[in-house]
């Protein structure tokens, strides 16, 4: 099975989905109508498109549910303007789905964590309209740069949140 969430800054959100048990974790770009969008390009907010995750993963190792809950602790669900300090619509939340179960449990996570905290949750919960492959730069890039995927956990803010394991912490292995 396949899941695509949109988490800010997808080299951030590759390691914690693995550590988790996914199959395999894709970097790209979705939300938008553009055809074929590039990294320059979404990063400068001239497409419609979230950096986004594809998370391949068996539902009999690891549930829906599970991966959202992965992904609800692993960004700022609150923050309407991107991730850490990366901004803009190509780093704000966006949990894709791809059936009406899936579109149920994320409307039911969203809608409980937004009781319990008594904010505004800014995570959009949109139908899946397609899937851009980011360039072979972005794949895997904690495992390809170690040390320059550290510094940026460190500057952005995310190292340390609850739930956040490093490509360090879990052994880098996919």
């Amino acid at each position: 099975m396949k899941a695509y969430f949109a988490g800010g800054c997808f080299w951030c959100m590759t390691p914690v989905f693995r550590a988790y048990g996914a199959e395999k974790v894709v970097c790209g770009y979705s939300g938008g109508k553009e055809k074929d969008p590039v990294y320059s390009d979404v990063k400068a907010q001239k497409t419609a498109h979230r950096e986004t995750v594809m998370i391949v993963y068996d539902p009999a190792e690891l549930s829906y549910g599970k991966l959202l809950d992965i992904y609800l602790a692993n960004v700022d669900p609150f923050d309407p303007g991107g991730q850490f300090i990366d901004r803009g619509r190509s780093y704000t939340l966006a949990i894709y789905f791809t059936s009406e179960e899936e579109r149920a449990l994320a409307e039911a996570r969203v809608n409980k964590l937004a009781e319990e905290s008594g904010k505004e949750v800014c995570v959009a919960i949109e139908p899946f309209s397609g899937f851009y492959e980011a360039e072979e730069y972005h794949q895997n890039y904690d495992l390809k740069h170690p040390d320059e995927f550290e510094k940026e956990l460190i500057e952005s803010g995310r190292k340390g949140r609850h739930g956040f394991v490093s490509s360090s912490e879990n052994g880098g292995g996919q």
